[in-house]
This record gives C-alpha cells, structure tokens and sequence, in this order.
C-alpha cells in the first residue's frame, strides 16, 4: 500500500546544485494521494477546537484551505511582502540567503482563537515561526503546527518545538 512518501518526488539539484527538492505537486496531482494527505494531517486534531487554520505561502494555501474545509472553519493567509490588499502586520525572517517578510491582515484573527498552522515542508522553521510570531501577536492561541514533511537535519521541528509549539509532519526525508 501506498503512503504519503511514495507520491513526493524528489528533483535533483533543484533550485541549486546540491539540494534534493521535495516536490509535493506530484502528491496534489494525485487524487488518492492528496486525500491521503489531508486525512492523515486531520488525524491529529479530531475533536480539538481549531477555529482558524492559518496557511503559508504557497503550499501551504493548497493545504491549508482543504484542512479549513474539513474541520468547516475560516483559512488564513500568511503571504510574503505586499500581497494582501488589507491593512497587514508583517514578520521579517532569516533565509538561506537573506532575509524575507511575511504579512497577515491585522484583522484576520481575533484575540482568543484556536489555530492550526499548515505548510507543506518543515526545513529551518523560518517561515513558520514568522507565522507563528504574527498570529500570537494578533492574539491567537496555536494549537499546532502540521506539516506533510520534515526535513530534520535542518532542525525545524527543534525550533518549534523550543517555542512550545506541538508540530507533526506526515514523513521525514534525510538530507538536505
């Protein structure tokens, strides 16, 4: 039987040489593959109250929205410098070479409420403790953070989880 894992393909050398690109588009193509992945990422939170689920730019969205679908409550975008129309509050973050920012509209949760971060690959953490820094400063109270894969060498999950958060990821890939 088929798991999650078996529907990532991975690019060699991609963006650069020397990175094993985890391209989870094969996943979503498919459509038992990508019901896989969005049931299995649900598993962890039935009967948990998540009032809004909060993707990342950009997978993060694709996920994101399925996972608000499912648990019928709000989908938050986190998106990169200057591409929501609303009044934002924005995050800066280190990358691999240099720095970026991310923004949620200042209204999009209210003090109080339960999140759910989604993204599809954990690597460094960066960008999601940026969301995770916007959405507690709004107020709201993460309840975890769900990923389909981690990239442990690269220590994501350890930051996270160094923040408190709770974070689970469907597979684990070695190496960069």
């Amino acid at each position: 039987m088929k798991t999650v894992q078996d529907y990532i393909r991975t690019i060699v050398d991609f963006p650069h040489e020397g990175i094993m690109f985890r391209d989870v588009t094969t996943l979503f193509a498919d459509p038992r593959g990508f019901r896989m992945a969005i049931d299995q990422m649900l598993h962890p939170y039935a009967g948990l109250e998540i009032d809004k689920v909060v993707g990342l730019e950009a997978r993060g969205f694709i996920l994101g929205g399925a996972i608000a679908h499912q648990l019928s409550v709000g989908f938050v975008p986190i998106r990169k410098k200057g591409k929501l129309p609303g009044r934002t509050i924005s995050q800066d973050y280190s990358l691999e070479y240099g720095e970026a920012i991310v923004e949620i509209h200042d209204d999009a949760i209210q003090p109080g409420e339960k999140v759910l971060v989604v993204d599809d690959l954990l690597a460094t953490g960066g960008t999601a403790e940026a969301g995770i820094k916007l959405i507690e400063r709004l107020g709201g109270e993460i309840v975890s953070c769900a990923f389909i894969i981690d990239l442990p060498e690269l220590g994501g999950r350890a930051k996270l989880e160094a923040l408190g958060m709770e974070v689970n990821a469907l597979c684990a890939f070695d190496g960069l």
